[in-house]
């Protein structure tokens, strides 16, 4: 905000330098002689009044009257006392002017404009939903007068997307055109847009989606992650592994994507009957370290550890958990996102009831057994993924210790 009013005041400065530039240009000392300049006026009337005499332009009768008159008033002019004709500085005006303008400036802005839209600190009103559906119809609008424009009909297709109005965000990328072809990312979502609106199914039109984008650019990470999950929800677990491990190096370590993408990793190796390996890339068995710092094998107490219950679904919402759709019961160590028992199965099962061990984990380094409490839930997907999606149905987290029996999971609930 400060920066505002110090570019204001160097406006207002500027334009007053501007307005009075004329009063500082220094005038020649010695001035010019008021008399002096009648005079010069009065040879060029008269040299002006001959010529038109000589070229019959005025009468003899005019021109002696004419003449005279010049005579009379050359003498009129010597009477007067002489002085000096000089610009001199309004200097009450130009003080008027430089307290007037910038008053004048700073009150209409007070009044006619948004001083409180310069404060970052300030409230703000908040762009609601409404502001958004009429920027992006305005923006469908113009299109319609306008189709050609690509570019428009590919950011009107993202804009329906983070709205949630998938069907009419496919129907823009298809009027997008050949502006999508050399835009990987642009692919990805849109293959990610048409698997969502199929049902999570990547076949068909996802896929030659995705193909294209990888031909784009191999290294698209959105693209190898979607491909990955394609290759997952076909069965294809060896695909979806090497897939996601060549996109693990892009991966920032230790964010939130890098842990994503271990779980899938996870989920993967275990569908497949693998084990994960680990940071060294070999599978670690899990050990107790006992005092002396020596790996004594398995805590043999911990071994039998798990969490056991029912998962059930609501009445309102049975009619969404097709016999298809995956199950997945999972438990966590609270606090963290890695699972430490995954159980997978298919929604026909339901109500199902569930034992978490660690004859489930996904990792050797994260085991149930080794937890003393867990936060436990259920959630019934389309697509089979580790990670929640919108339009998942799930349960309420209940945090419960090892060992627990009849936890009762009843899946209520739409993920928005």
């Amino acid at each position: 905000m400060t920066g505002f009013w110090i570019a204001g005041a160097l406006a207002i400065v500027l334009v007053l330098a501007l307005l009075f530039r004329p009063f500082w240009l220094k005038v020649s000392a010695t001035g010019v002689s008021r008399r002096q300049l009648n005079a010069a006026i009065y040879r060029e009337q008269m040299v002006r009044l001959e010529r038109d005499r000589a070229e019959n332009m005025i009468a003899e009768a005019d021109y002696v009257q004419a003449r005279a008159e010049l005579q009379r008033r050359v003498i009129d002019d010597t009477q007067d006392a002489d002085d000096t004709a000089s610009i001199r500085a309004p200097r009450k005006t130009m003080l008027a002017v430089g307290l007037v303008l910038p008053i004048a400036a700073i009150t209409l802005y007070v009044l006619l404009g948004a001083p409180a839209t310069l404060d970052p600190n300030g409230p703000q009103r908040p762009v609601t939903a409404q502001d958004m559906n009429r920027m992006v119809e305005g923006l469908a609008k113009k299109l319609e007068s306008d189709p050609s424009n690509l570019q428009g009909w590919a950011m009107l297709a993202r804009s329906y997307k983070m709205l949630g109005r998938n069907a009419e965000a496919e129907q823009a990328f298809v009027r997008a055109g050949a502006f999508l072809d050399n835009d990987a990312q642009l692919l990805a979502i849109y293959a990610e847009l048409a698997a969502s609106n199929a049902n999570g199914n990547f076949s068909g039109k996802p896929a030659q989606l995705l193909e294209k984008a990888l031909r784009v650019d191999p290294k698209n990470a959105m693209a190898q992650w979607l491909a990955g999950a394609a290759a997952f929800r076909s069965n294809q677990f060896d695909a979806a592994i090497r897939i996601w491990e060549r996109l693990t190096p892009q991966v920032e370590p230790d964010s939130d994507d890098a842990r994503m993408l271990q779980e899938s990793l996870a989920a993967a190796y275990a569908a497949a009957g693998k084990t994960a390996p680990t940071a060294s890339g070999k599978p670690q068995a899990n050990t107790n370290v006992g005092n002396a710092g020596i790996a004594t094998g398995p805590t043999k107490a911990n071994a039998a550890a798990s969490v056991s219950g029912l998962v059930e679904v609501d009445a309102a919402l049975k009619a969404k958990a097709a016999p298809g759709d995956t199950v997945l019961v999972i438990a966590r160590v609270p606090g963290t996102r890695m699972p430490v028992a995954v159980l997978r199965t298919s929604a026909a099962a339901l109500p199902l009831q569930f034992t978490l061990d660690d004859s489930l984990s996904m990792s050797p380094q994260a085991r149930i057994s080794a937890a003393t409490e867990v936060e436990v839930e259920a959630r019934i997907s389309k697509s089979g993924m580790a990670q929640a999606e919108s339009g998942d149905l799930i349960s309420a987290v209940q945090t419960v210790k090892v060992g627990a029996e009849g936890i009762k999971l009843q899946v209520n609930k739409v993920r928005p």
